[in-house]
């Protein structure tokens, strides 16, 4: 029997205690026909994942079961193909986004909007999962990564970049519409960059001065400290820049996702690519709100595209596969600049 390493989840609990543990596990295999196995070279760290690890999503399913191997923005090589396999060749490159799979024939999934079918599978919510060495996925969910881009590069792209764009795509954006990114992290960071490819006036806005410093670096046209005394915020927001026409939010929380909304202009529109509730909404303000999250098989092919065409800027620091317990600690305080990523 083969074996693989991974960080494996038990028990939920905080950061703090480490729950996350290295183990020799039976390593996977290809079972169908249509399978592929991934030597997996990298996978980025989600805040989603701490969220699942200590708890917090809990009433929405996450995690869904225990044991579990966190884990879902993953690029590797292939190594082993099912003999029905006609898309990848041994030795290809190949990511995995959130959508690990779907039932393929509902309304959804016949639509091109698999990742919204009840019955799509999610990556890492069970043991295949990315906090580990070697992963295996059908061939439909699997998407070819350019041999040039570097793994560490483009795993970041599978959950952050796909994130990103998809909220950026809802804000409908346009050349001069004024956007404000609530939350420049590991997503908020390809937002900013993604919005400037459509040739949007982005704004960027965190409470740490280092998110601020990477919005400015990758092409935000300005940024703003977030400041929890909202009347103060958005008095300093209007003097520097007006109301908003769309606003995009990342950080989840109630009180930020409310401020956001009151920076937006009558009829612009909020688009929230989190987890969280909506505390307050005049509805004669004529203004729409929009929940996005993650996207398509298509979606996540035109994110791996874009970012090749437009050379666009991953900021990511790289960490062994055992320090994933530091890793999400330091992410939880706000210590990781954009994107941390662990190596196997």
């Amino acid at each position: 029997m083969e074996l693989m390493r991974a960080m494996i989840l038990e028990k939920l609990s905080p950061i703090e205690e480490n729950p996350l543990n290295l183990r020799q596990i039976e390593r996977h295999g290809i079972k169908k026909s249509n399978e592929i196995l991934i030597r997996i070279e990298a996978c980025g760290v989600c805040r989603s994942q701490l969220h699942g690890i200590e708890g917090d999503w809990v009433k929405y399913g996450i995690p869904p079961a225990l044991p579990t191997i966190p884990g879902h923005e993953i690029v590797g090589t292939v190594i082993q193909i099912g003999s029905g396999v006609t898309k990848f060749r041994v030795g290809q490159r190949a990511g995995i986004s959130p959508l690990y799979g779907s039932c393929l024939s509902c309304d959804y999934c016949v639509h091109g909007k698999e990742h919204l079918c009840d019955m799509a599978e999610i990556t890492g919510e069970s043991l295949l999962g990315g906090y580990a060495e070697y992963i295996t996925i059908t061939e439909d969910f699997a998407t070819p990564v350019p041999d040039f881009m570097k793994p560490e590069y483009a795993a970041p792209l599978f959950c952050a970049g796909i994130t990103a764009y998809k909220a950026v795509v809802a804000a409908e954006p346009s050349t001069d519409k004024k956007i404000g990114v609530f939350g420049v992290g590991g997503v908020g960071h390809l937002a900013v960059e993604f919005a400037k490819i459509f040739n949007c006036r982005v704004i960027g806005f965190a409470r740490s001065k280092s998110h601020l410093d990477v919005a400015k670096r990758i092409g935000a046209d300005n940024v703003i400290q977030y400041d929890p005394n909202q009347p103060e915020f958005l008095t300093n927001v209007r003097k520097e820049e007006g109301l908003l026409d769309a606003a995009i939010v990342f950080a989840p929380s109630e009180s930020v996702t409310d401020t956001a909304i009151n920076a937006v202009k009558k009829g612009g529109t909020i688009v929230i690519g989190t987890f969280g509730n909506i505390p307050n909404f005049d509805v004669t303000q004529e203004k729409t709100i929009r929940g996005t999250l993650i996207g398509s098989r298509k979606d996540m092919a035109d994110v791996v595209r874009i970012a090749e065409q437009n050379q666009l800027e991953i900021v990511y620091k790289t960490f062994p596969l055992e320090k994933a317990n530091d890793v999400l600690r330091d992410l939880k305080y706000s210590k990781i600049e954009a994107r941390a990523v662990l190596t196997p």
